[in-house]
Order: structure tokens, then sequence, then C-alpha cells
């Protein structure tokens, strides 16, 4: 856009260009801070103009404003303010479809994980992350088309496999994290699409400790923290500190449960959560009581947990069990409900019978009735009718045994937690520090909605396991900014004891990116010559997460080489 002024002691041509540059100047500071640029560059060697550490950041910038990060990124970048976010002037047909395949190639060429892993270093460097809990699991990524069989060299196969989005008609392949803070990912790594969780985490465990010293983190510095499947004689045997959710296929699961039941010696402990309850999503109250398991010879410590938000399954399995005990009482009264017996003995022998059959959730209370049978006809005026012969029926109520079926809803909100963490180790693990240590894995499955989230990433169609790996590293990257970005925000909101303008503008304490995101919605550069403003002054508000975030206003007006 040119603009001429009307005074004459202005140049008659003043060239004025405006960019939406919305959150991105803030998530591009932090990847300097990464230094995404120069860790790629000097990883990746390519022979090529364009350097890929560029290619890199501009991906990981355009997945985190919300488009596919493979297509149209060269019509993407048409209209931002590439000197400011690139700290040059990048030209747009530098993001290419073929320079983006290329570098795509080289990453893989490298290896995606010797790339993550020292951006990974670098956030522990560059950012004070809490590293006493690593958290662990899986998730399976569907992919659509044909997919035909991969080579015998390809990094990873797309198959069909247990699909946990109950899409077994679709191939997958299985996307495993490693993280730190609750949901910082410091590994990631693709695997095949019937690969068992099992067999995953063995592989995590023998490699764990190295990934740990590589950032200076002893063995015995840290609790490795995963779902059931970890739960085998090997895993087991490899783990240093763990927390683990016991499977109930066990006995000891089982057990354990029971006799907390029957003990009856619960510890209150209430809401864990952070968020707030509301009227359609109240926050479940936990219980807990702590006792010990014997697997493959061995002694742990079992933590069986109480919740009153029943586990769903379980629940409606109890419910069919419920209805199928409802239906065999009704079943076995019936026949006899309807059948008429000439002597009081005959029908006193019957309703024993029928009381030895009882049912598992349900009794029987059976009373015995006269039923008097009269001759043929009709009595003569006046004169009592008196019956010719006494018959009896049996009159059945079914009845719930409330013990017993309250005792069964008791143990189906129960789960085990597996651990063999001192209950003195560090500053003091007691049964409540094992279960909030543990509930802090709904971080990592926030991740794979993340990484998962049509917005972001939409369906996959690339169709080289090659090229899926490399389009993993930048989403991996995306993903590893996104909970960078919340940990400074929160950290800092905790130290000065104040709170951020949320969602309606409610306080709150823990801002995410996805908040962060929609508060600098709008925001506009001008640049006038070689000089750059904001189109309108940020708000208080706005000026409130800059200074939780610990990011200059100036990201949006000065260009950092």
């Amino acid at each position: 856009m040119v603009l001429r002024p009307k005074s004459s002691k202005l140049p008659q041509e003043l060239n004025v260009t405006v960019a939406r540059v919305d959150h991105l100047p803030i998530f591009a500071h932090y990847l300097r801070q990464l230094r995404l640029v120069e860790i790629v560059n000097e990883l990746v060697p390519v022979q090529m103009e364009v350097e890929p550490g560029i290619i890199v950041l501009g991906a990981v910038l355009d997945t985190l404003s919300g488009r596919s990060p493979l297509y149209h990124l060269e019509k993407a970048f048409e209209d931002y303010d590439r000197e400011l976010l690139f700290g040059r002037d990048i030209p747009a047909d530098y993001f290419n479809d073929d320079n983006v395949g290329r570098v795509f190639d080289a990453l893989f060429a490298v290896g995606t994980q010797k790339i993550f892993s020292a951006l990974s270093v670098s956030s522990l460097q560059n950012f004070s992350l809490p590293t006493k809990h690593v958290h662990f699991d899986t998730t399976s990524v569907n992919v659509y088309g044909e997919y035909l069989d991969a080579a015998d060299d390809a990094p990873f196969k797309i198959t069909h496999g247990y699909s946990k989005a109950k899409r077994p008609d679709l191939k997958q392949f299985v996307l495993s994290l490693l993280c730190v803070g609750g949901n910082v990912p410091i590994v990631g790594k693709m695997e095949d699409g019937n690969a068992s969780d099992k067999t995953i985490n063995n592989s995590v465990l023998s490699s764990v400790s190295q990934h740990m010293a590589q950032h200076g983190i002893a063995n015995d510095a840290f609790i490795y923290v995963a779902d059931s499947a970890m739960v085998t004689e090997d895993n087991l045997a490899q783990a240093d500190l763990f927390i683990t959710r016991l499977p109930a296929t066990y006995n000891e699961c089982a057990r354990a449960v029971q006799d907390a039941v029957d003990a009856d010696r619960w510890v209150e402990i209430g809401e864990i959560a952070r968020a707030k309850a509301t009227k359609n999503r109240p926050n479940a109250s936990y219980r807990t009581h702590e006792t010990t398991v014997t697997l493959y010879g061995k002694t742990y410590r079992a933590i069986v947990v109480h919740s009153s938000s029943h586990d769903k399954r379980r629940h409606k399995r109890l419910e069919r069990e419920l209805a199928a005990s409802l239906k065999e009482a009704s079943t076995l009264s019936s026949v006899l409900m309807k059948k008429r017996f000439f002597c009081r003995a005959d029908a006193e022998q019957a309703a024993k019978d029928l009381l030895t059959k009882t049912t598992r959730f349900h009794q029987l209370d059976i009373e015995i009735i006269e039923c008097p049978r009269y001759a043929r006809g009709r009595p003569a005026e006046g004169v009592q009718r008196k019956p010719a012969a006494v018959e009896y029926e049996l009159s059945v109520t079914i009845i719930e045994k409330e013990n017993v079926v309250a005792r069964h809803r008791e143990v189906a909100g129960c789960f085990v937690l597996l651990s063999n963490v001192p209950a003195d180790w560090d500053e003091g693990y007691d049964a409540e520090k094992i279960l909030r240590t543990y509930k802090d894995q709904y971080g990592i499955e926030n991740n794979f909605g993340f990484l998962k989230d049509d917005q972001i990433v939409n369906a996959i169609f690339l169709k080289r396991p090659e090229r899926i790996e490399a389009l993993g590293l930048i989403l991996l990257i995306s993903l590893l900014v996104w909970r960078l970005v919340e940990h400074v925000m929160r950290t800092e909101l905790k130290e000065a004891d104040t709170t951020l303008a949320g969602w309606d503008n409610k306080p709150t304490k823990r801002p995410t990116s996805y908040m962060l995101k929609w508060k600098f919605c709008g925001i506009i550069v001008l640049r006038i010559g070689e000089e750059r403003q904001l189109a309108r002054p940020l708000s208080e508000t706005q000026e409130a997460f800059l200074k939780a975030l610990k990011v200059p206003i100036s990201c949006f007006t000065q260009v950092i080489p």
C-alpha cells in the first residue's frame, strides 16, 4: 500500500505495509531462546540456498497458527512480516513444496530423535523445568488411504493394530511420548501400528536412564510414571523408581481392593483436580488405603484408591450384572407363582426349595397365600358360602441385597496404584502424593489431543513413513514450545502470587497457550519504511500476559537477527 501525504515537507511516496501477526512473535521469541534454527542448521547439512532451520521454524510457526503444517506454506507466508518472525527478510518462495520436501528428507536422514533430543536439552538449559517425575504414554494415530506395506528398512510400519480411537478399520502408527514437568516433551518416537504398549515400555525403560543422563539427571533422581501397560516382570525389574497402575487382571489387584473394602479404614483425600468443578462436571473425591502386593516374588507398595467418580466401564458392567441377576430371580419366581398347591406342606416345600436358589444380588421374600376353591353353582340365598377345598399359592417379592450391592459398587470405584518409591523418599511420598503424581498423567494425555487436533495438523495424507516421521518432529517441536509457554506463565504467576484474565476475563492462575492465542488474536503491525509500530496499543490484559511470559513488547516491532 502506498500513501501520498499532502504536506510538501514529507516524501511524496511513503511505503506502508500491513501485516497481521497475532501471537506468532511471542512463539518466535521462545523458539529463538531454544536456538531452534542454530541447532537444526548444525545437525542437518544440506546443499540448498535456504537454511533447513528456517524451513523448520516456518513449519513450526505455521503449525502454531492453526493451519496444516504441510500445505501452502509459501502462500501462508506471503502475508506475514517475515523479517519480524525470521530475523531477516526471507522470500516467501523459500517455503515451496520442493524445499520443504527436501528438508524433511534431510531431517529423517540425520535422525529426528537426535534433533529433538538436542532441542529438549536446550529447553532444560534455558527453562527451569522440574524433572523429578518423568511421564510416559502412547497413543495411536489413524491414517487414511491405502498405505502399502512399508519396506523392511522403514522407520516404522503403518498397519492395523489396537486402535485407541476405536477405528480398527483404519491403518495407524503409534506415537510414544516421554515428558517432564507433567507435559513438556523431551522424547518422542513413532512406533509400528501394531506395537504392544508393554514392549514399548520395555524399550523406553532400557533407554530412559540414558536420555535423562544426557540432561544431567541421575537414575535415582526421578520417578518413572506410566500406565498399567508397564506392569510386566521385565519392566518392573528394569525400573529404578516408578509409579503405575496395577491391572485389574492381576489377582493381587482384586485381593488388595477386597482387603481395603473389608478393613474400611480409608484416608480421606478429597478433591485433587486443579480445575474448578461445575454443575455438569463435578470433581471426583478420593480416599486411599495403603497395603502391599507381591508380584513375581517381590513386594511393592499398593495404594488402593476409591473415587466418587466410578470407573465407567466397571460401573456399566456392574449394572449389567444387576440386571442379569434380577432377570434370573424373576424367572425363578415366575414359574412357581403361576402354580397352585393342594396342600400347605407342598407349598412350604416349594418355598423352601426356591429360597435355596437366590441369585448373586437378589434374594426372595416368599409368602404362602391361601386360595379357597368353591364348588360350582350359586349358593342358596342366606346361606354362607363355604369353600370345597383350600389351595395354596406363593407370593414372591424380589429384594436387592443392599449390603452386597453396596460392597460391589465400592469395589467398582476402586483402582490400585503400584509403586516402589519409599514413603520417605525426597520430601516424602505418602499415599496422597503417589496419587497426585499419577494423576498428573493427564498432562501427557492432553499432549496427544494437541498432536491429533484437526485444527493443528488435519488428516495425515503423506504416503511415506519417512515424511510422516519428519512431520512428527515438526509437531513435537510445536508441542514443546506450546508447553514451555504455559510453564513459564504459570511459574511466573505462582511466584508473584497473582492471576491473569482468562476466559470471560475470569482470573486464572493456570493460563494456557490456547488462551494466549485468542488474547493476541488480531494484532496488526504497520511497517512504515524501516520502522514498525502496532496498529493499536496493546490492552492491559495483553501487557499482563507478556509480563508473565517474560517477553518484551518490542517482539512485535523489533527485528532480532
